[in-house]
């Protein structure tokens, strides 16, 4: 087997960056006690492996996992999402709806999202929707209701539409991750100007996608615009070379895409897959091809590689 590494994003509830902005500020968590369960040592190992490409002996791990304590999602959760990376989709979903199902209530929330980022992959926004609007109503039934996290699931789903093609749904859950947001109460000017900045970056991206320029250029420049009123975090302007590039790509102007996404997050296998297709469309294939082949090297189990992978993968013929 083919020696890359695996950067497995398993049981997030963020979004990956190039998807969405993070959020200011947030302090040091305190480091968790070790975990003694029966198999966590083979997991851990086979976490090992599968970060050096060792797939089948990262698999062999979690079953032995498994075997010393099948109640242990996160093997589960680990084959599957391995799984995935490999374009097994159909058994990675086994393995998924046994962590679901094995998953702690602190857990239920990230094992429903790998569920969903494994319909990703193939660019499947309705099943996707259905683990999605699991988590989503699981945090807003919170006491408190966890605005925030709620507004993320709700991008992140609207993120996966928007990439599937469904237009109308990624709009939907867009607005709805904009106005959950707003639901809490004490946001600050900087978290206001977080989320307003986000729901301009993603009208764009949707105005682009439907072929309206003039529309999308209106809410480059409003996102623009945020940034510069100084209120939000500084580290939120690397976000605009992206939504900038994505906006030039979907509307046919590629030689803006490469000069923005050149400048853009060089390690998110989104972009780079975005810059390959710029490059082709300009007739530079040997760059393309090589982009294609770094993202395949980058293995991430979250929306970015969902998206980028298997279009790498048909690209290069692997």
């Amino acid at each position: 087997m083919k020696k890359t590494v695996l950067l497995v994003a398993l049981l997030a509830s963020t979004i990956a960056l190039a998807q969405q902005p993070a959020g200011a500020g947030g302090g040091q968590r305190p480091q968790a006690p070790p975990d003694n369960r029966p198999g966590m040592d083979q997991v851990r190992e086979a976490r090992r492996n599968a970060n050096q490409g060792n797939f089948d002996q990262a698999i062999a791990l979690y079953q032995q996992a498994l075997q010393a304590n099948p109640q242990l999602m996160e093997a589960e959760s680990g084959i599957g999402a391995i799984l995935d990376v490999e374009g097994k989709y159909d058994e990675a979903r086994k393995h998924f709806a046994n962590a679901i199902e094995l998953a702690k209530p602190d857990q239920k929330v990230g094992a429903l999202k790998s569920m969903a980022i494994s319909y990703a992959f193939q660019k499947n926004c309705k099943d996707a929707t259905k683990y999605e609007q699991q988590a989503f109503d699981s945090q807003m039934a919170a006491t408190p209701p966890d605005y925030v996290a709620a507004a993320e699931t709700a991008d992140e789903l609207a993120r996966i539409c928007l990439e599937s093609g469904d237009f109308n749904a990624a709009e939907k859950w867009y607005k709805t991750g904009h106005e959950t947001a707003f639901k809490k109460s004490d946001l600050t000017d900087a978290e206001k100007d977080l989320w307003n900045f986000r729901w301009e970056h993603a009208q764009a991206r949707l105005a682009a996608r439907r072929g309206k320029k003039a529309e999308a250029e209106k809410h480059v420049a409003a996102a623009k615009a945020i940034i510069d009123r100084g209120v939000i975090d500084k580290a939120q302007a690397a976000f605009l070379p992206y939504l900038v590039g994505y906006v030039a790509f979907y509307t046919g102007d590629y030689k803006t895409a490469i000069d923005q996404l050149q400048q853009a997050n060089q390690r998110d296998p989104f972009i780079l897959v975005l810059l390959a297709q710029a490059y082709e469309k300009s007739g530079q294939k040997d760059q393309a091809m090589d982009l294609y082949k770094k993202v395949l090297a980058m293995n991430i189990h979250n929306p970015t590689g969902a998206f980028s992978r298997p279009l790498a993968k048909e690209k290069v013929g692997s």
